[in-house]
């Protein structure tokens, strides 16, 4: 069985990460999508709540699960019995910052693949930083996200 673990703060979770999730279900006979902590990151929703955002937009999807996870990716997806990272790239610059993780996986754990996908060009635009940046002064998010992360933000 082929796990794919898709990593990432998804704060919020977006269409761009819907579309690619729904591709890579397709791929994979099981993709588990790691809501993590990035102490980097300004998270606007606890962990709790991006899991159970998560698992509202991405219900429909019989062989993907959502988990929380507060350690080394390394080890998180080594725990979920697999070897495979699946990572989004929209731009260039995703691909500079991508390319640096790999060669760190690489290190912390050799046998770990990371395989990237794209969104689909339509909604190669989207980020959650800039979903937020919206949100955050009450621009209609509707067309970037699920409409339960839409309700979730604006009830903020």
């Amino acid at each position: 069985m082929k796990i794919a673990v898709y990593p990432g703060t998804f704060n919020p979770i977006t269409n761009g990460h819907t579309d690619l999730v729904e591709r890579a279900s397709r791929l994979f006979d099981h993709v588990v999508v790691a809501v993590g902590t990035n102490a980097q990151k300004n998270n606007t929703m606890t962990t709790d709540r991006r899991v159970a955002l998560a698992q509202e937009v991405l219900g429909h999807l019989d062989n993907v699960s959502v988990q929380a996870f507060d350690s080394l990716l390394t080890e998180f997806v080594k725990s979920c019995g697999t070897n495979i990272i699946l990572r989004g790239l929209r731009t260039v610059a995703d691909f500079e910052y991508e390319f640096q993780l790999v060669g760190m996986n690489r290190v912390l754990e050799p046998e770990i693949e990371t395989v990237f996908l794209a969104p689909a060009e339509h909604l190669s635009y989207i980020s959650s930083t800039l979903v937020r940046e919206i949100a955050s002064y009450g621009g209609d998010i509707s067309k970037f996200v699920h409409p339960a992360v839409a309700r979730e933000i604006s009830a903020d």
